[in-house]
């Protein structure tokens, strides 16, 4: 009798890690693209600590704001045992907060509308369309990006003034829609390359005009792009200080930032007043970007890959 006719036909055959496997227990395979855990614990604890950094300012300046004294900034330990909300009600009561929240709230929405829609419209051309000149207007959009502000002030103040828009909303808007548009292009040039072509033609053959496949078939799809290109505007008016402060020559058409600025002068300094302002400023910002934050990936990683 031969080895091979007692073995059964349809037992597997052996193998020696199948035997060493049932003797003790398992050995666990580790799937490829699955880190070890020594990896995953040093990913986890950097993480953690570049979050400890970036928060810590915010929280820091958070505490400040709790002081109710001038001078709590240069011993923040003695601010514990007194913190108070005063300086939020002074700064809500006794100052020009909410006329300063009105004009930026006006100066933000009027960029993040009128950049958002210049920018999405120059962004579709360019994605679309092949026209003589179109090389050099896209690197006339990236080479206006390379100028920094204390060189735009002074040409940018000329045309205001001949334009008879200094201390007004729409010039600022202006100047701000100017400063965020090339940016917004070029990202919005990069999502719409991934809008298939098919979508553009399939409009053309159902009657629409190209303006109407644009705002009734593109835009919706761009929505993350469009998202993030909001963020970056609204961040960027309500923020900036040097444009405001230069061209807005009114107290009563102060921004935010420009009325924070006012709380420190040569002689005199309201540090708690100023952090407890910072707070209140951040808010709507944190704000926006909660709306916004679940286009925010999709939109800054568009045209990473096309199909």
């Amino acid at each position: 009798m031969t080895l091979t006719a007692d073995r059964p036909a349809d037992r597997p055959a052996d193998r020696p890690a199948a035997g060493a496997a049932t003797a003790g227990r398992p050995a666990k395979v580790r799937r490829r693209g699955r880190s070890s855990p020594l990896a995953s614990v040093l990913a986890h604890g950097t993480l953690i600590a570049a979050s400890l950094v970036a928060l810590f300012p915010v929280l820091y300046i958070a505490y400040i704001s709790l002081g109710p004294d001038d001078n709590d900034y240069l011993h923040p330990a003695k601010i514990f045992d007194k913190m108070t909300f005063a300086n939020y009600g002074k700064v809500m009561g006794d100052t020009g907060f909410f006329t300063w929240f009105g004009n930026s709230a006006i100066v933000a929405g009027g960029t993040t509308l009128v950049g958002v829609l210049i920018a999405a419209s120059t962004g579709y051309a360019v994605s679309r369309m092949r026209f003589p000149g179109y090389r050099q207007l896209m690197w006339t959009l990236l080479v206006t990006q390379m100028f920094p502000i204390a060189v735009l002030i002074v040409p940018m103040y000329y045309i205001l003034s001949n334009l008879g828009l200094l201390d007004s909303y729409s010039g600022l808007i202006m100047v701000y829609s100017a400063t965020t548009v090339p940016y917004c292009a070029w990202l919005l040039k990069g999502y719409f390359d991934t809008i298939p072509m098919e979508i553009d033609e399939a409009g053309r053959v159902d009657g629409l005009s190209p303006i109407g496949t644009f705002w009734r078939l593109i835009l919706p799809l761009a929505r993350p792009g469009l998202a993030v290109a909001a963020f970056y505007s609204f961040l960027t008016a309500w923020g900036e200080v040097a444009y405001a402060s230069t061209f807005m020559l009114s107290s009563d058409k102060y921004t935010l930032a420009v009325g924070l600025s006012s709380f420190v002068s040569e002689h005199d300094h309201q540090w708690q007043l100023m952090a407890a302002t910072s707070v209140l400023i951040a808010i709507p910002a944190a704000v926006v970007f909660y709306l916004v934050q679940r286009h925010l990936v999709t939109g800054l990683t568009a045209g990473a890959a096309k199909s």
